[in-house]
């Protein structure tokens, strides 16, 4: 398993909306991350990207942009998420298992030139999750990723 941080939380409440930050948020099977509009149960409830990946997608393009340009809810650093499908994310009592690569949209094209191109190998554009046990996170709060080689995920091989 490896262990990292939770650094930022946001969510936005329609398409298009800005992204708001929040110290703590609630995460619920149904709703994902409380008052995100992507939050109804499916593949993509909750995404997560990695400080790392960011700051080497900012590198490439050669401009610094806050993570919340991303869209992405979960910030977090020590964790690589590349080809990380079907392992599963713990912050505290909550679990989401990663359903696959969060793919850059045609948003991305909006806020920076090369953003999109930048964000596209090796996942840096993130992971789509699905929750799987709810509960309270904040930031601050350590984040493990199980991997089903560590042989801690009892469910590790169910798709979704």
């Amino acid at each position: 398993m490896i262990q990292g941080k939770l650094l930022g939380i946001a969510t936005r409440k329609k398409s298009r909306a800005a992204m708001e930050e929040f110290e703590s948020i609630e995460i619920s099977m149904d709703r994902g991350c409380v008052g995100d509009f992507r939050g109804s149960a499916g593949a993509r409830q909750v995404t997560v990207l990695s400080r790392e990946a960011w700051e080497t997608v900012c590198d490439n393009i050669g401009q610094s942009l806050p993570w919340t340009d991303r869209r992405a809810n979960l910030f977090v650093e020590g964790l690589e998420l590349i080809e990380t499908e079907s392992c599963e994310i713990r912050i505290g009592e909550v679990r989401l298992r990663i359903t696959g690569e969060t793919d850059p949209c045609q948003r991305m094209v909006e806020v920076a030139s090369g953003l999109r191109e930048a964000l596209t190998p090796q996942w840096r554009g993130g992971v789509c999750c699905r929750v799987i046990q709810g509960g309270h996170i904040a930031v601050g709060d350590t984040i493990t990723l199980a991997t089903p080689s560590d042989g801690t995920l009892a469910e590790s091989r169910q798709r979704y």
